[in-house]
């Protein structure tokens, strides 16, 4: 019995870590796409007032607003996300520090 007990044991942590891996994957990737849609705000709002200042004038401060907003939103989104991640790393290192002296611990043998 033993042995299944640790059977079960092994594949309860081999499934633990495919899904964190799953969940980091996920949320990298909903990082970076959140990442493009700032700079595709940043790149519109670039492009607005380039184009009114071509034109002579300035931009109109509903546009600014709008467009600073949309960046604003995406930017602190994507850091948000980013943080997330870089917290679910130092997590995942120090659950493996902690668990790695046990489990290469030498057994006394005399």
């Amino acid at each position: 019995m033993p042995l299944l007990d640790r059977l079960k044991q092994e594949l309860d942590r081999a499934g633990k870590a495919a899904q964190d891996a799953f969940d980091d994957g996920k949320t990298r990737l909903e990082a970076f796409r959140t990442r493009q849609l700032a700079d595709k705000a940043a790149q519109s709002l670039g492009y607005a007032v380039y184009r009114a200042k071509m034109s002579g004038r300035d931009l109109d401060a509903a546009t600014f607003d709008r467009l600073s907003a949309t960046l604003e939103t995406h930017d602190t989104e994507a850091a948000r996300l980013e943080a997330e991640i870089e917290l679910r790393r130092q997590q995942s290192a120090a659950s493996r520090a902690s668990s790695s002296p046990s489990e290469d611990s030498p057994t006394s043998a005399s």
